[in-house]
Protein backbone atom coordinates (compact mmCIF):
# COMPACT_ATOMS: atom_id res chain seq x y z
CA UNK A 1 0.00 0.00 0.00
CA UNK A 2 1.18 3.56 -0.78
CA UNK A 3 1.80 5.58 2.06
CA UNK A 4 0.80 8.88 -0.49
CA UNK A 5 -2.34 7.12 -0.73
CA UNK A 6 -5.55 8.84 -0.19
CA UNK A 7 -7.33 8.87 3.18
CA UNK A 8 -10.96 8.27 2.68
CA UNK A 9 -13.80 10.33 4.82
CA UNK A 10 -17.13 10.07 5.42
CA UNK A 11 -20.03 10.88 6.76
CA UNK A 12 -24.03 10.83 6.35
CA UNK A 13 -23.85 15.09 5.64
CA UNK A 14 -20.91 17.08 6.01
CA UNK A 15 -20.85 17.13 9.38
CA UNK A 16 -17.84 14.78 9.22
CA UNK A 17 -15.71 18.25 7.81
CA UNK A 18 -14.76 18.68 11.39
CA UNK A 19 -13.03 15.50 11.28
CA UNK A 20 -11.54 16.24 7.76
CA UNK A 21 -10.54 19.84 9.26
CA UNK A 22 -8.52 17.51 12.42
CA UNK A 23 -6.43 15.58 10.01
CA UNK A 24 -5.66 18.41 7.69
CA UNK A 25 -4.31 20.50 10.71
CA UNK A 26 -2.65 17.36 11.94
CA UNK A 27 -1.31 15.84 9.31
CA UNK A 28 -1.40 18.54 6.55
CA UNK A 29 0.60 16.73 4.10
CA UNK A 30 -1.78 13.77 3.34
CA UNK A 31 -3.98 13.49 0.59
CA UNK A 32 -7.81 13.37 1.57
CA UNK A 33 -11.21 12.83 -0.27
CA UNK A 34 -14.83 13.66 1.59
CA UNK A 35 -17.23 12.21 0.77
CA UNK A 36 -20.76 13.49 2.48
CA UNK A 37 -24.04 11.42 1.85
CA UNK A 38 -26.44 14.95 1.69
CA UNK A 39 -28.71 12.77 -0.59
CA UNK A 40 -29.51 10.20 2.44
CA UNK A 41 -28.78 12.85 5.68
CA UNK A 42 -29.22 12.41 8.31
CA UNK A 43 -27.93 8.57 9.31
CA UNK A 44 -29.16 9.34 13.19
CA UNK A 45 -32.73 8.72 12.42
CA UNK A 46 -32.56 5.81 10.41
CA UNK A 47 -33.01 1.54 11.23
CA UNK A 48 -29.68 -0.46 11.19
CA UNK A 49 -30.50 -2.07 8.25
CA UNK A 50 -30.70 1.12 6.02
CA UNK A 51 -27.88 2.86 7.68
CA UNK A 52 -25.16 -0.46 7.21
CA UNK A 53 -26.60 -0.10 3.71
CA UNK A 54 -25.33 3.49 2.96
CA UNK A 55 -22.26 3.09 4.88
CA UNK A 56 -21.17 0.04 2.76
CA UNK A 57 -21.98 2.15 -0.36
CA UNK A 58 -20.19 4.97 0.69
CA UNK A 59 -17.01 2.73 1.15
CA UNK A 60 -17.17 1.47 -1.75
CA UNK A 61 -17.18 5.10 -3.23
CA UNK A 62 -14.26 5.88 -1.68
CA UNK A 63 -12.56 2.77 -2.51
CA UNK A 64 -12.88 4.24 -6.42
CA UNK A 65 -10.10 6.18 -5.30
CA UNK A 66 -6.44 4.54 -3.88
CA UNK A 67 -6.83 4.89 -0.10
CA UNK A 68 -4.92 3.84 2.23
CA UNK A 69 -7.23 4.13 5.26
CA UNK A 70 -10.87 4.87 5.77
CA UNK A 71 -12.25 7.06 8.22
CA UNK A 72 -16.31 6.75 9.53
CA UNK A 73 -16.38 10.37 10.44
CA UNK A 74 -20.15 9.81 11.80
CA UNK A 75 -20.90 8.69 14.69
CA UNK A 76 -23.91 7.22 14.17
CA UNK A 77 -22.36 5.01 11.22
CA UNK A 78 -19.53 4.36 13.55
CA UNK A 79 -21.68 3.01 16.05
CA UNK A 80 -24.08 0.81 13.85
CA UNK A 81 -21.98 0.01 10.56
CA UNK A 82 -18.50 0.13 11.78
CA UNK A 83 -18.38 -4.01 11.48
CA UNK A 84 -19.93 -3.88 8.47
CA UNK A 85 -17.22 -2.26 6.93
CA UNK A 86 -14.23 -4.24 8.58
CA UNK A 87 -15.82 -7.24 7.08
CA UNK A 88 -16.39 -6.26 3.54
CA UNK A 89 -12.94 -4.56 3.34
CA UNK A 90 -10.57 -6.85 5.71
CA UNK A 91 -7.67 -5.54 4.17
CA UNK A 92 -8.45 -1.86 4.88
CA UNK A 93 -7.93 -0.24 8.37
CA UNK A 94 -10.89 1.28 9.42
CA UNK A 95 -10.81 4.42 11.91
CA UNK A 96 -13.68 5.46 13.52
CA UNK A 97 -14.80 8.20 16.65
CA UNK A 98 -16.52 6.64 18.91
CA UNK A 99 -13.44 4.64 20.53
CA UNK A 100 -11.36 7.57 20.69
CA UNK A 101 -13.23 9.88 22.07
CA UNK A 102 -14.34 6.91 24.85
CA UNK A 103 -10.20 7.06 25.65
CA UNK A 104 -9.74 10.37 26.18
CA UNK A 105 -13.09 10.88 27.95
CA UNK A 106 -11.93 8.28 30.25
CA UNK A 107 -8.68 9.32 30.95
CA UNK A 108 -9.41 12.92 31.44
CA UNK A 109 -12.73 12.01 33.52
CA UNK A 110 -12.18 12.78 37.46
CA UNK A 111 -15.04 11.31 38.90
CA UNK A 112 -16.00 8.38 36.50
CA UNK A 113 -19.32 10.17 35.45
CA UNK A 114 -19.17 11.16 31.55
CA UNK A 115 -21.96 12.67 29.52
CA UNK A 116 -22.68 11.58 26.35
CA UNK A 117 -24.36 14.13 23.72
CA UNK A 118 -24.96 12.28 20.41
CA UNK A 119 -28.34 11.52 17.89
CA UNK A 120 -30.89 9.17 18.69
CA UNK A 121 -28.83 6.04 16.58
CA UNK A 122 -25.60 6.83 18.21
CA UNK A 123 -27.82 7.10 21.66
CA UNK A 124 -29.93 3.55 21.47
CA UNK A 125 -26.73 2.01 19.62
CA UNK A 126 -24.80 2.19 23.01
CA UNK A 127 -21.76 1.94 21.41
CA UNK A 128 -20.25 4.60 23.94
CA UNK A 129 -21.45 2.71 27.17
CA UNK A 130 -19.71 -0.22 25.67
CA UNK A 131 -16.67 1.48 24.56
CA UNK A 132 -16.26 3.19 28.06
CA UNK A 133 -16.97 0.00 29.84
CA UNK A 134 -14.09 -1.74 28.01
CA UNK A 135 -11.46 0.81 29.11
CA UNK A 136 -12.85 2.07 32.49
CA UNK A 137 -15.66 -0.77 33.96
CA UNK A 138 -16.27 1.65 37.14
CA UNK A 139 -17.18 4.47 34.85
CA UNK A 140 -20.69 5.58 35.10
CA UNK A 141 -22.27 7.06 31.26
CA UNK A 142 -25.35 9.18 30.77
CA UNK A 143 -26.29 9.67 27.78
CA UNK A 144 -28.72 12.17 26.05
CA UNK A 145 -30.39 12.08 21.72
CA UNK A 146 -30.34 16.21 21.29
CA UNK A 147 -31.96 16.58 17.52
CA UNK A 148 -32.42 20.06 17.56
CA UNK A 149 -28.25 21.20 17.68
CA UNK A 150 -27.72 19.42 14.25
CA UNK A 151 -30.11 22.05 12.53
CA UNK A 152 -28.80 24.99 14.76
CA UNK A 153 -25.22 24.07 13.72
CA UNK A 154 -26.28 23.94 10.32
CA UNK A 155 -27.97 27.24 10.40
CA UNK A 156 -24.94 28.76 12.35
CA UNK A 157 -26.29 29.27 15.63
CA UNK A 158 -23.18 28.57 17.22
CA UNK A 159 -21.78 31.29 18.03
CA UNK A 160 -21.15 32.23 21.52
CA UNK A 161 -23.72 34.29 23.46
CA UNK A 162 -26.82 33.02 21.11
CA UNK A 163 -29.84 32.90 23.42
CA UNK A 164 -31.50 30.07 21.32
CA UNK A 165 -28.94 27.74 21.10
CA UNK A 166 -27.64 28.31 24.79
CA UNK A 167 -31.64 27.57 25.71
CA UNK A 168 -31.12 24.42 23.88
CA UNK A 169 -27.98 23.53 25.41
CA UNK A 170 -29.05 24.07 28.92
CA UNK A 171 -32.21 21.90 28.04
CA UNK A 172 -30.51 19.14 27.23
CA UNK A 173 -27.26 19.22 29.59
CA UNK A 174 -29.08 20.42 32.54
CA UNK A 175 -30.07 16.85 33.63
CA UNK A 176 -26.51 15.51 33.04
CA UNK A 177 -24.82 18.18 35.01
CA UNK A 178 -26.93 17.39 37.38
CA UNK A 179 -26.49 14.12 37.89
CA UNK A 180 -22.49 14.27 38.78
CA UNK A 181 -20.98 14.25 34.90
CA UNK A 182 -17.81 16.03 35.16
CA UNK A 183 -16.93 14.89 31.25
CA UNK A 184 -18.74 15.24 28.24
CA UNK A 185 -18.39 13.82 25.03
CA UNK A 186 -19.55 15.82 21.91
CA UNK A 187 -20.85 12.44 20.23
CA UNK A 188 -21.71 14.42 16.75
CA UNK A 189 -19.49 15.40 14.27
CA UNK A 190 -21.47 18.31 14.11
CA UNK A 191 -21.00 19.81 17.82
CA UNK A 192 -17.36 20.78 17.95
CA UNK A 193 -18.22 24.08 16.63
CA UNK A 194 -20.71 24.38 19.92
CA UNK A 195 -17.60 23.83 22.10
CA UNK A 196 -17.32 27.71 23.27
CA UNK A 197 -21.14 28.06 23.75
CA UNK A 198 -21.72 25.34 25.68
CA UNK A 199 -18.05 26.13 27.83
CA UNK A 200 -20.16 29.31 28.11
CA UNK A 201 -22.93 27.81 29.73
CA UNK A 202 -21.07 24.88 31.59
CA UNK A 203 -17.22 26.75 31.73
CA UNK A 204 -16.98 23.32 34.40
CA UNK A 205 -17.29 20.83 32.18
CA UNK A 206 -14.47 18.98 30.49
CA UNK A 207 -15.03 18.63 27.11
CA UNK A 208 -13.94 15.80 24.67
CA UNK A 209 -14.52 16.22 20.75
CA UNK A 210 -14.65 13.15 18.31
CA UNK A 211 -13.79 14.98 15.85
CA UNK A 212 -10.07 15.78 17.54
CA UNK A 213 -9.67 12.35 18.79
CA UNK A 214 -9.81 10.49 15.52
CA UNK A 215 -8.06 13.04 13.91
CA UNK A 216 -5.06 12.22 16.88
CA UNK A 217 -5.76 8.65 16.68
CA UNK A 218 -5.14 8.09 13.03
CA UNK A 219 -1.90 10.13 13.26
CA UNK A 220 -0.19 7.56 16.24
CA UNK A 221 -1.28 4.95 14.23
CA UNK A 222 0.14 6.24 10.17
CA UNK A 223 2.97 7.11 12.69
CA UNK A 224 3.46 3.36 14.15
CA UNK A 225 3.05 2.13 10.95
CA UNK A 226 5.19 3.80 9.03
CA UNK A 227 2.85 5.41 6.46
CA UNK A 228 2.74 8.73 6.67
CA UNK A 229 2.75 10.99 3.84
CA UNK A 230 6.17 12.51 2.44
CA UNK A 231 4.15 14.51 0.34
CA UNK A 232 4.94 18.39 0.47
CA UNK A 233 1.48 19.31 0.89
CA UNK A 234 -1.33 17.39 0.76
CA UNK A 235 -4.42 17.45 -2.23
CA UNK A 236 -7.89 17.58 -0.83
CA UNK A 237 -11.16 16.49 -2.98
CA UNK A 238 -14.22 16.55 -1.77
CA UNK A 239 -17.57 14.65 -2.89
CA UNK A 240 -21.47 15.03 -2.32
CA UNK A 241 -24.61 12.81 -3.39
CA UNK A 242 -26.85 16.15 -3.50
CA UNK A 243 -26.62 19.53 -3.63
CA UNK A 244 -23.13 20.43 -3.99
CA UNK A 245 -23.69 23.99 -4.49
CA UNK A 246 -26.35 24.52 -1.96
CA UNK A 247 -23.55 22.90 0.84
CA UNK A 248 -20.84 24.48 -0.05
CA UNK A 249 -21.45 27.77 2.34
CA UNK A 250 -22.16 25.65 4.88
CA UNK A 251 -18.96 23.01 4.25
CA UNK A 252 -16.89 26.46 4.84
CA UNK A 253 -18.59 26.91 8.20
CA UNK A 254 -17.70 23.41 9.27
CA UNK A 255 -13.32 24.36 7.50
CA UNK A 256 -13.55 27.84 9.08
CA UNK A 257 -11.49 28.71 6.13
CA UNK A 258 -11.37 28.59 2.21
CA UNK A 259 -11.90 24.98 0.76
CA UNK A 260 -8.91 24.38 -1.84
CA UNK A 261 -10.96 22.70 -3.85
CA UNK A 262 -14.52 22.61 -4.97
CA UNK A 263 -17.22 20.12 -4.12
CA UNK A 264 -18.66 17.98 -6.54
CA UNK A 265 -21.83 15.73 -7.06
CA UNK A 266 -21.79 12.33 -7.47
CA UNK A 267 -24.04 9.08 -7.68
CA UNK A 268 -23.49 6.34 -5.82
CA UNK A 269 -24.74 2.51 -5.69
Amino acid sequence: MDKNSYIGVFDSGIGGLTVAKEIMENLPNENIVYFGDTAHVPYGSRSKRQITQYVLSDVKFLSRFEIKAVVIACNTADSVAREAVEEAYPQLPVFGVVAPASRMAAEKSKNGRIGVIATKATVASKAYDRAIAAIAPEAVVLSKACPLLVPLVENGRFQPGDPVTQMVIREYLEPLVQDGIDTLILGCTHYPLLMDIIRECYPDLQLISSSEAAADTLRKSLEKDDMLSDNEGGQHRFFVSDDAAGVEDVARLFMRRELNSSIEQVTVE
